[in-house]
């Protein structure tokens, strides 16, 4: 079965370029229409943004490995200094890298920058928060999400200043929803967002929460 014929690993640099084409396979939907950039030249800049800013230290990706491939990645995010920091990621000493993404067009990098901005949360006291989490098509539906987000509870469990996972669904993402609730997230908030419409031309979003029992703590650290 699926569940046991990959592994899940910290994210490397060597991985950068097939965790782009992930991204872009989970959100071309909404940045292609706003960059106007085929799937093709929207994973290069996104692979070129990686390599220009590999991580922060509140945050952690790793990236599930099927046959030295990689068909999933998740991304945890928290507040600084309210987890265990990973090691230091400093940005790309290759600064001529960010000055071409000029040749994508400049006023599209821009869109998508501003995007992604807007799209991003800012982790209170107590949240470890799912980023974003991306299957490759071919592997969807076959657990690869399912274990990926056990990863990421295992992972905050381990924590215990950690109360709770989150996350952000769309509204128009029926299926994803289905899946965080199947693993017992459920809707804290509802949130329409203006900008996001005009945007990526999402109104709707749901926040969703799953506590960490105190314990799971004590089972995660017994586990360590």
């Amino acid at each position: 079965m699926m569940k046991s014929s990959f592994t899940i690993e910290p994210m490397q640099a060597k991985y950068n370029r097939q965790v782009s084409q992930l991204l872009v396979h989970a959100f071309s939907g909404k940045f292609s229409p706003l960059t106007r950039m085929g799937e093709g030249d929207l994973a290069l800049l996104f692979e070129e943004l990686l390599d220009a800013f590999p991580g922060e230290q509140s945050s952690q990706r790793v990236v599930a490995i099927h046959e030295e491939t990689v068909i999933g990645t998740l991304c945890l995010k928290w507040k600084p200094g309210a987890g265990v920091d990973t090691a230091a990621a400093p940005p790309s000493a290759r600064l001529s890298e960010m000055r071409e993404l000029a040749r994508f067009g400049r006023w599209k990098v821009f869109k998508l920058l501003t995007a992604l901005h807007v799209l991003s949360h800012e982790p209170q006291d107590g949240e470890c928060y799912i980023a974003d989490l991306s299957v490759h098509p071919l592997h969807r539906g076959k657990g690869t999400g399912k274990l990926l987000l056990q990863w990421a509870h295992a992972y905050a469990v381990c924590q215990p200043q950690w109360t709770f996972l989150s996350l952000h669904v769309s509204g128009s993402n029926a299926g994803a929803k289905r899946l965080y609730e199947q693993f017992s997230f459920h809707t804290q908030e509802e949130q329409h967002r203006l900008l996001l419409y005009v945007l990526v031309r999402e109104w709707k979003w749901e926040y969703m929460i799953l506590p960490l029992e105190p314990t799971e703590h004590r089972a995660g650290e017994e586990s360590l």
